[in-house]
């Protein structure tokens, strides 16, 4: 059974307490902890048994949390700008969410097996410093969600203001055109970064009551959404009822299908390579098919709603419009406006620090441990929401297809890479103490697997051409265009099979490829595998001398 407990109001003790530690330079280090500073800080560690709480209602509460949220609906709105009405569109946020789902299971488990981090998992993977640019991928990804998550969060509250404040709409504009936001849009994003910059810095481990919380209350948002849509429409308008018919002069439908289908999975790729980050906090190893159902049960149930609300617009307005903030501020009743607006608040905050203030700080601070946690890292993030200016990202339909599309020829590769590694080259077995040691089994060649990055390449580059046309239409790139319709599908087999020829047939790495795992301290054990796996006397004395540091 799930329980719920709200925290506490911190006193001031408290908060100096919890605020204390990080001003100072370096981080501080838990006595007994993982390798050296170099390596390890309490945040990067393995979670110790006690923390390991999380079960299978907390991962549907959070899979509800992060799927029924503004990225959903804009996700899908996307992929209907490209002329797919809701029978077209429904079969492709199915198998994207299917696809996904597979990709995530295998990963977290990965975590939930090792209690790890995804930074300290690619470790094992493409080296301990040949960690770091795939570390960076996902950290800039994670940054550019949260920066775009403020901004439509902040049309949110702006629909809450004017609702409660009507003249608030006709608030003077003292900001010229080319900033690409308005005095009023300006002074609510900072209102909203302010509170979710505060609320970014909760512990992890409490997060699963922000989650269920979120859960309660969103869902029955988004239902009443559905049932209002489908009223005003009769059942469905010309976007649920109609023929399809593409947007795009240079695609077919089958091409499109590709796109659309590149588009939903793109919205949680970033997720399907660092789902340890959550899966390490599971208390029974992720054991059961919870998260192979989550995402597309959710997922496909979840885009009925921006499926029907945005042809309700249509219906009323005779245009087209994707962002959900607009269609709200289109509303005549202001109590609709209002709650619609604050439930949206909520479900943008849950989502924001679940896949994007949280993955980021968890997986930078695996760039420099001895300076950098999550508390800071979270910092940095708030910096980065104010001066990347994602206003402009989102300003029509076509620059977020490109942003969705573009990083998702990024994580393709990087997934099919883990994938293959983990499960198949080494076949669920790493050595947690040497993926905290700089001179281990995992340095690899100066630090870096150049198999992993050499397949992760051979992924990504040709869809090099594709990502730049999506930029710039103008341009002349032949077919290759093509290719990066399903840039994700494309780099992450061709990662996965050059990875497994490379390390079973041309150059395999055998002293990662260990006879037993050895695991960190298990839910009622002192150590698992200790009887099966080698223990190396040098480790040993290493980690004396490091304990006596």
């Amino acid at each position: 059974m799930v329980s719920l407990s709200l925290p506490s109001i911190p006193s001031p003790s408290q908060i100096k307490a919890r605020i204390g530690p990080h001003l100072h330079r370096e981080v501080p280090k838990n006595p007994g902890s993982y390798g050296n500073e170099r390596w390890s800080n309490p945040d990067l560690d393995p979670v110790p048994p006690e923390k390991r709480t999380w079960g299978a209602g907390d991962y549907w509460a959070y899979w509800t949390s992060d799927m029924l949220a503004p990225p959903l609906a804009s996700t899908v709105s996307v992929v209907m700008s490209l002329g797919f009405t809701a029978k077209s569109t429904l079969p492709i946020v199915f198998c994207g969410f299917m696809i996904c789902s597979i990709i995530i299971t295998l990963t977290g488990k990965i975590g939930a097996r090792y209690s790890i981090s995804y930074p300290v998992v690619t470790r094992g993977i493409f080296g301990m410093y040949g960690s770091m640019p795939a570390i960076l991928l996902r950290g800039f990804v994670a940054l550019m969600w949260t920066a775009i998550l403020c901004v439509q969060a902040a049309d949110f509250l702006r629909n809450c203001i004017t609702a409660i404040w009507p003249s608030f709409a006709s608030f003077p504009n003292h900001l010229p055109d080319s900033v690409g936001i308005d005095s009023a849009g300006m002074l609510c994003f900072f209102l909203y970064w302010i509170v979710q910059t505060i609320l970014s810095l909760m512990p992890i481990h409490k997060l699963r009551i922000l989650f269920l919380i979120k859960a309660v209350i969103v869902p029955p948002t988004f239902l009443a959404l559905f049932l209002w849509g489908a009223i005003i429409t009769k059942g469905g308008g010309p976007l649920v009822k109609g023929p399809t018919q593409l947007t795009s002069s240079y695609m077919n439908t089958a091409y499109s299908a590709l796109t659309g289908l590149n588009v939903i999975i793109g919205l949680f790729s970033s997720m399907a390579v660092n789902m340890p980050d959550f899966g390490r906090f599971s208390k029974d190893g992720l054991a059961g098919y919870n998260q192979f159902f989550a995402l597309p049960v959710i997922g496909t149930l979840g885009a009925l709603t921006p499926i029907f609300v945005t042809s309700a617009h249509q219906y009323q307005h005779g245009k087209f419009q994707w962002y959900m903030p607009a269609i709200i501020a289109a509303w005549d009743s202001r109590a609709a406006k209002f709650f619609v607006g604050l439930s949206f608040i909520l479900a943008t905050i849950g989502n924001q620090i679940a896949a994007g203030t949280f993955p980021f700080s968890n997986d930078i601070s695996g760039l420099a441990p001895k300076y950098i946690n999550i508390f800071r890292a979270t910092l940095i993030a708030g910096v980065f929401c104010v001066v990347c200016q994602p206003w402009l990202i989102i300003k029509n339909a076509e620059g977020l297809l490109a942003f969705l599309s573009g990083y998702s020829c990024m994580m393709g590769p990087l997934a099919g890479v883990i994938v293959c590694d983990y499960w198949v080259i080494k076949k669920q077995r790493f050595d947690i103490r040497e993926l905290y040691k700089g001179d281990g089994i995992y340095y690899y060649s100066y630090g870096i697997n150049w198999r992993a990055w050499t397949s992760f390449l051979f992924g990504f580059l040709p869809t090099l051409p594709g990502f730049a046309k999506s930029i710039e239409p103008t341009l002349n790139v032949g077919g290759a265009w093509k290719i990066y319709t399903f840039a994700w599908l494309f780099g992450f087999s061709v990662s996965f099979l050059v990875h497994y020829v490379i390390n079973m047939y041309i150059s395999p790495d055998t002293p990662t490829l260990i006879d037993a795992p050895v695991l960190p301290p298990q839910i009622g054990e002192v150590v698992a595998s200790d009887e099966e796996a080698p223990v190396d006397k040098s480790d040993i004395a290493y980690g004396e001398k490091e304990l006596e540091k």
